[in-house]
């Protein structure tokens, strides 16, 4: 097989991979009323306590399959703004001595680390959840609790945190030659180190969808076009405080207008 074919099928691999993840949270997204209703359990008879009217129980309220939902959508919303980080590798292929493997192994060490925060934020939600602060589908139920998120993460993009994870995302190609590894296990790690930059750059785009709500295809994709607008080398750096602007601006509006955003 041809380096030119296998380089082929391995990007059509990687793009098939973002289709399948945007059709599952459509799918999901879609039928979330009809089918997200299983069998009673554990968080089902706590629920149920809670509200005595709710007598089905709502996977949305246990660890597994929400995970599940969390770990899909950080695929479908992260993989997307990895683009270019793969396309620098893919650089090096032709121009060092990066390999396929080595590739592979970068695209792991990133979903690996996107997959944790899945897991610590969902976590977070059945914690808000169960403490009344968000509902059923993870919306704030008040307007003071999703404009004080948003003034948050707007406040964050100002931050020295965020510049220093941004400058890895945006300019990947320096971060590979600082930390170059050959092989697929070298590849690993530096997805693994270039994930968790990752992780501190966008965290606060994925918090916010305790205000748009975490089922919503409309969030996921201004947020997802968002996140790849502060990677793209031309304009990453120019939106990054704008952003910051316009979220403390809406986080401000909504706290001097509060209002119940969920149920």
């Amino acid at each position: 097989m041809s380096r030119a074919v296998l380089r082929s099928g391995v990007w059509l691999g990687f793009y098939i991979l973002i289709l399948w993840s945007w059709w599952m949270m459509f799918t999901m997204s879609r039928n979330m009323d009809l089918d997200w209703i299983g069998r009673p359990g554990p968080m089902g008879e706590a629920m149920r306590a809670m509200d005595p009217r709710m007598d089905m129980y709502m996977p949305m309220a246990e660890f597994g399959p929400l995970f599940w939902m969390w770990a899909i959508m950080m695929a479908a919303m992260m993989l997307p703004t990895l683009v270019p980080t793969l396309r620098s590798y893919d650089d090096l292929i032709r121009s060092a001595n990066g390999t396929r493997a080595g590739w592979i192994g970068v695209l792991t060490g990133y979903f690996i680390v996107w997959v944790g925060f899945a897991a610590l934020i969902t976590g977070v939600q059945l914690i808000l959840l169960f403490g009344g602060i968000v509902d059923m589908l993870g919306i704030a139920k008040s307007g003071f609790v999703a404009g004080g998120l948003m003034i948050a993460v707007g406040v964050f993009q100002f931050t020295r945190a965020k510049e220093v994870c941004h400058g890895v995302c945006h300019a990947p190609m320096t971060y590979f030659l600082g930390h170059w590894k050959t092989g697929f296990l070298g590849g690993l790690r530096m997805g693994l180190g270039l994930g968790a930059f990752c992780v501190g750059c966008c965290w606060g785009f994925m918090a916010l969808g305790f205000v748009g709500g975490v089922m919503s295809l409309m969030w996921m994709g201004l947020a997802t076009f968002f996140m790849v607008l502060e990677k793209l080398p031309q304009v990453g750096h120019v939106i990054t405080r704008p952003l910051g602007f316009a979220l403390i601006a809406g986080g401000l509006f909504l706290l001097v207008h509060p209002f119940t955003l969920g149920g």
